[in-house]
């Protein structure tokens, strides 16, 4: 997808770039407004990162259907307005070192990232654009409140989600977000045409077995969602997991919509910038135990009962239909992700990583930080987790909130016709996590 890189290298004209990345959209985009307000030509490119697509596991995996999707949308919005979506494929300070060789290129404007291979990423690019006297811009965008933002009265970060969240509701409360404004191409004209983008391309086959969740949500649901986000046999969630997670819409615009309508929603954003946080200051969490002594816990990790978690065979209904789920769709409702997570590190004793790790291979709306942070706190190592003692119960789970057998109906219907016998008697499971758990704990 590098054919373009030889014209724009010629450009003589003077001209920006915007760099897409977790921001697949036009509107309301503050680093694409930042670039346009340049007064330049704004040529805006995407790169496909080879250091990330190389890590995936599965070659029909649908988050690449879905970027690619999502980049034809916006190739044609650009169009309407003047502009030319470049597409790229390679390692991105690769790219931008060929990029960088065009006489009119002034500066690279971009949206921040928080992770640790992205904070490392755009390092490179800005130091390499630098040493030949080019600026690199990056704008808070895809948060409302950056990681520095919200910190402790003694400038230290919180580690409890309740200070953090109240501090957020403060500072949302006396603030004015200003949508911002996009400016049209002057010389969009001066830019190639990108290929429209297929998985095919990079080495990928199209998904067309999921289904992915439209970019809107009724009124109607976010003022239950209190009520009924806890169902998984009801449609009380947003499912706009994968559009917060990709950009496609404005957590501004969603962040708003909430604070008028429904607090419980509203806390759930909160949560996803608190754990951004975490994973900003204390990047050790993506590899270990917020918690240190928790990396010494002995896991078990026995295969053939990871096996049985991951394809939905441990003979607890409830655990299986959300790992069907998640096989099938992509998906999986909040509440039961907590339940499979618990079981996986406490019925099971396996180490957190190894269903971080499953989840991350098949969530559509997978993010590290709130991955990470889940769980985390599930398993009871992270910042303001459970409690080690806190071992959900699957049965009493399902008849909570899936009364009816819906849900379980949906992903395990052979469990109608002869009741599944579990692979591990809860009370001893949840006897033997409490000393597992408690050795470390006390000492």
């Amino acid at each position: 997808m590098n054919h373009n890189i030889p014209i724009i290298q010629k450009i003589t004209e003077p001209f920006v770039i915007f760099w897409h990345r977790r921001d697949l959209r036009k509107n309301d985009n503050c680093g694409l407004t930042a670039a346009a307000s340049s007064g330049l030509a704004v040529l805006p490119i995407f790169i496909f990162d080879t250091n990330i697509l190389n890590n995936l596991a599965d070659r029909d995996d649908a988050r690449i259907t879905f970027i690619c999707d999502s980049l034809k949308q916006l190739q044609q919005q650009y169009a309407t307005d003047g502009f030319s979506l470049q597409i790229f494929y390679g390692k991105p300070v690769e790219i931008f070192s060929q990029l960088q060789s065009a006489p009119g290129l002034h500066a690279v404007f971009t949206n921040e990232d928080y992770e640790p291979y992205a904070r490392e990423r755009d390092a490179g690019v800005a130091t390499l654009l630098r040493s030949t006297g080019r600026a690199f811009f990056a704008v808070k965008d895809q948060v409302i409140f950056s990681p520095e933002e919200i910190l402790k009265e003694d400038g230290k970060p919180y580690t409890i989600f309740t200070p953090f969240a109240k501090k957020w509701r403060e500072r949302f409360s006396t603030i004015a977000i200003a949508k911002p404004t996009m400016i049209k191409s002057n010389r969009g004209d001066i830019f190639p045409t990108s290929q429209a983008p297929e998985p095919e391309m990079f080495g990928f086959s199209r998904n067309s077995r999921i289904n992915f969740p439209p970019k809107i949500i009724p009124l109607k649901k976010i003022r239950e969602y209190s009520a009924t986000r806890d169902r998984p046999d009801l449609p009380g969630t947003s499912r706009l997991g994968p559009h917060l997670r990709f950009g496609t819409i404005s957590i501004r615009q969603l962040a708003q919509l909430a604070s008028a309508t429904s607090e419980t929603f509203l806390n759930e954003l909160i949560w996803r910038e608190f754990f951004m946080m975490i994973l900003w200051h204390f990047p050790h969490v993506a590899r270990g135990a917020f918690r240190p002594e928790y990396d010494r816990l002995p896991w078990r990790n026995h295969p053939p009962d990871i096996e049985k978690w991951q394809t939905g065979n441990t003979g607890y209904p409830l655990v299986d239909a959300g790992m069907r789920e998640l096989n099938q769709t992509g998906f999986m409702h909040n509440r039961v992700r907590m339940i499979t997570a618990s079981f996986l590190t406490k019925h099971l004793l396996v180490d957190w990583r190894i269903g971080e790790a499953y989840f991350a291979r098949k969530l559509l709306d997978f993010d590290l930080a709130a991955n990470n942070g889940g769980w985390q706190w599930c398993a009871s190592t992270g910042c303001d987790a459970a409690p080690y003692f806190r071992i959900f119960n699957p049965t009493l789970q399902q008849r909570k909130f899936d009364p009816q057998s819906r849900y379980v109906n949906l992903y395990c219907p052979e469990y109608q016709q002869k009741a599944p016998v579990p692979m591990i008697d809860h009370a001893f499971a949840r006897q033997r996590a409490l000393e597992f758990f408690g050795a470390i704990k006390n000492k």
